[in-house]
């Protein structure tokens, strides 16, 4: 009896078919079906006999103003179902001349510059008003008519020296309890994590109260609440994913998570500030500027929390003081510089998802260094609610 080799009954099997290829192309075939179905949509329009001989649906969008020795100019987005032409621009109850770029009809999504001579009066207020080709019209404000900054090295400086003073300045006071924390003992470090969870929990809602308002004041195309929730929700699973590669975070690498989360929400703050010299619509004196430092001071605080048993070089405090409070002056100068309340937004729940992820691990630090007692404790419950209660003062300081 000869037996067969093994490469012989190899050859022998039936050669079974290529199941990659065969999954290739039931992926392509579904997508090839719908691509036929929206082809069709579009050209044969079925739809038109439903439309009837109504207008298209329109949406404009004001993002963006500019007051110069020119004029103003505008920066509009269109939202509408059909591509969109604007025919008109009246200012202050008088039509204007204007110029579009670029030109033509503005389809769903695209943005164009509005610009037109008119002599705009400073400290004044001045409504504007863009009539389509539909007769559709679209209002716009300007609350208080200033010049827009122009990017200089004095004014660059001067908001530089702003930043600081709103977001440097009193992180780095609040660092510097840092020799008198340390001699707390086990209900004093419970309490000092607590008012970090409780000042942090307060810019949480604070950021995504912002953050929505922005979003509510974007165009309708960017979806505004729910880019905010799921921008804020994928922040934090980021973030939880980076944190914990080599377990919960503790000490210094809390710290420096503390200060990322308090260094995005001050430029959410910075951006707030920055948009409101490039528009007019608020005056920061120095009561105000003095509120938003108070305000800020207990954010120090929670960051020397986690450290308070480390003994950190002198550039690790520098680091965090740049960290949580620098990304200041870069929102007050894109802020004033070039403002979109879409953008601001998602950077605003950007900075909320850190928020929530660095109270998830001050929480967890808590529990792992009290249990689950010390989170109910008088000392954590206490540091909670003055943490909150804290900022919610202050907070009254910088609202206008």
């Amino acid at each position: 009896m000869n037996d067969m080799s093994t490469s012989q009954v190899a050859a022998a099997q039936p050669v079974k078919p290529n199941r990659s290829l065969s999954a290739l192309l039931w992926v392509i075939l579904p997508l090839a079906v719908l691509g036929a179905a929206i082809w069709w949509l579009y050209s044969a329009n079925p739809l038109a006999s439903v439309y009837g001989s109504g207008p298209p649906v329109e949406a404009l969008t004001f993002e963006r103003t500019i007051l110069d020795s020119n004029g103003i100019r505008i920066l509009v987005r269109a939202g509408g179902s059909e591509p969109m032409t604007i025919a008109q621009v009246q200012i202050d109850d008088g039509y204007w001349t204007f110029t579009q770029d670029p030109a033509g009809p503005l389809a769903r999504g695209e943005t164009a510059w509005i610009a037109t001579p008119y002599p705009w009066v400073l400290d004044e207020a001045h409504a504007i008003r863009i009539v389509t080709s539909t007769g559709a019209t679209f209002d716009h404000e300007i609350a208080v008519a200033v010049p827009t900054p122009q990017p200089d090295s004095s004014r660059l400086w001067t908001q530089a020296v702003l930043g600081a003073f709103v977001g440097i300045l009193p992180v780095a006071v609040g660092l510097m309890f840092y020799p008198a924390l340390r001699g707390v003992g086990r209900s004093g470090m419970n309490f000092l994590l607590a008012l970090t969870a409780g000042l942090l929990a307060f810019l949480l809602v604070d950021t995504m109260e912002d953050a929505l308002e922005l979003a509510g004041e974007s165009a309708a195309i960017f979806q505004g609440p729910s880019m905010v929730i799921f921008a804020a929700l994928g922040a934090f699973l980021l973030l939880i994913a980076i944190s914990r590669r080599s377990g919960a975070p503790t000490g210094l690498a809390l710290a420096a998570y503390i200060a990322l989360g308090i260094g995005l929400h001050n430029l959410g703050e910075g951006l707030a500030i920055g948009a409101a010299f490039a528009t007019g619509a608020a005056g920061l004196g120095t009561f105000l500027v003095l509120g938003f430092t108070l305000h800020n001071v207990t954010e120090g605080i929670g960051i020397a929390a986690p450290i308070l048993k480390e003994r950190p070089p002198l550039w690790a405090f520098a680091a965090l003081v740049l960290l949580a409070g620098g990304p200041a002056v870069i929102g007050i100068w894109l802020g004033s510089l070039a403002f979109a309340p879409q953008w601001s937004a998602l950077a605003l729940a950007v900075g909320a998802g850190a928020i929530l992820q660095v109270i998830v691990e001050v929480i967890a630090l808590l529990r792992r260094d009290a249990g689950m007692s010390g989170l109910f404790s008088p000392a954590a419950i206490g540091g909670f609610a003055l943490g909150v209660v804290f900022m919610y003062a202050t907070a009254a300081l910088v609202k206008i």
